[in-house]
């Protein structure tokens, strides 16, 4: 993964936490309400993981957001 991408998945990861704590969840209920495999959303936070399009549609559903919203990040 080039630097740029890895910035991106960081950013990506950063924007999601602060989706999911605005919303008063932890990674753990985030993951169960998602149907997402444990730990999967430290690692997407924590930018170990770039994660898939499928994932993003349940993590969306979740958080109750269009996907587009994903990613309005600054970058």
């Amino acid at each position: 993964m080039s630097r740029e991408e890895k910035l991106f998945v960081r950013d990506f990861g950063l924007h999601l936490r602060a989706l999911r704590e605005e919303r008063n969840l932890s990674q753990t209920k985030l993951e169960a309400i998602a149907g997402l495999s444990k730990n999967q959303v430290w690692r997407i936070e924590n930018s170990e993981v770039n994660t898939t399009i499928s994932n993003l549609v349940l993590l969306a559903k979740a958080l109750d957001v269009k996907i587009e919203e994903l990613f309005e990040f600054r970058r």
